[in-house]
């Protein structure tokens, strides 16, 4: 066999985030068909590395792999995920609130706690390699401004969010008309508790998003468990409080269905600023990529299930 160099991949896996690309969940190559692919095409994407180090004994030649990287996605289907995804998220926080007031307090703030955890959790799980299930305008936005995610995206993914949550708004206000405030998230106590507390739980959200999507040595296929079990413990801080947004799209749609515009400044703007510095920090304390430290380059994207 001719002493021809084969091209090698890192075995690191790349940075989830990079813009064009999911950042929760995506396509393994081994579950393309093989037989809706051309051979010609197929040895086109397949790209080879070796798995080994080439410190191997004389005369034996290193096993080689192959991945077939994955198909692009539309961006309709993203904008149709995330609205999907997002008007799930709502319907099911801002129910199960409006359902422990009916019920005078039968969920308990653990129960709603639990109820937004696990339909961010359902969520992040069924969508994220689609659309990266964000279903956050802070998300979008802090991603967009780590350069994680394209800006020229942003306004449509927020559109599809602030549309999403219009939809589910106003659905429960049709099923439990007229019992809608409860769904409406309002300080208990004054606007500088509530905005110091909205920020710090939308910080806290964020740092464990950015961990857990854009870190290659975080636990990726864990995503969904962990940014749900996040919602449920910012919610049984601040829910007394504030009614734990952490989402400005999770106040507008209940606040224009119930016509309650309480401080909603406050759920306008703490969330995105307490994401922005949330994923600016971990950003900020996160090792170094060995691969971006060894050849100087930025690391192509990956997802978590690959």
């Amino acid at each position: 066999m001719d002493n021809e160099e084969i091209p090698s991949v890192p075995s690191t896996p790349a940075t989830p985030g990079t813009p064009g690309r999911p950042l929760f969940g995506g396509l393994k190559g081994e579950r393309l068909g093989l037989s809706s692919i051309g051979r010609k095409s197929l040895l086109k994407s397949c790209k080879c590395f070796s798995v080994e180090e080439w410190a191997m004994e004389e005369g034996r030649l290193p096993p080689v792999s192959c991945f077939i990287p994955p198909p692009p996605i539309s961006l309709a289907r993203k904008v149709g995920a995330e609205f999907i995804g997002t008007l799930i998220l709502i319907f099911a926080a801002t129910a199960t609130a409006i359902v422990n007031q009916k019920t005078q307090g039968s969920e308990t703030l653990l129960g709603c706690a639990t109820s937004t955890g696990l339909a961010a959790m359902i969520v992040i799980l069924s969508t994220g390699h689609i659309s990266g299930a964000h279903l956050n305008p802070s998300v979008t936005i802090s991603f967009a401004a780590l350069k994680h995610f394209p800006w020229k995206h942003v306004p449509v993914y927020i559109g599809a969010q602030v549309m999403a949550s219009l939809c589910a708004a106003f659905a429960l206000k049709g099923i439990y008309h007229p019992i809608m405030g409860g769904g409406v998230t309002v300080p208990a106590d004054g606007y500088g508790q509530a905005f110091a507390l909205e920020f710090i739980i939308s910080f806290n959200l964020m740092f464990v998003v950015t961990a857990v999507a854009t870190d290659t040595r975080a636990v990726g296929e864990l995503a969904g468990i962990v940014v749900g079990a996040t919602v449920m413990v910012n919610i049984l801080i601040a829910g007394e409080s504030t009614g734990a947004s952490m989402n400005p799209v999770r106040t507008l749609g209940p606040a224009i269905a119930a016509n309650n515009y309480k401080a909603i400044w406050v759920y306008l703007t703490a969330p995105i600023l307490g994401a922005l510095g949330g994923a600016g920090t971990y950003t900020a304390v996160k090792l170094p990529e060995e691969d971006d430290a060894t050849h100087g380059k930025p690391s192509t994207a990956r997802s978590f299930r690959t």
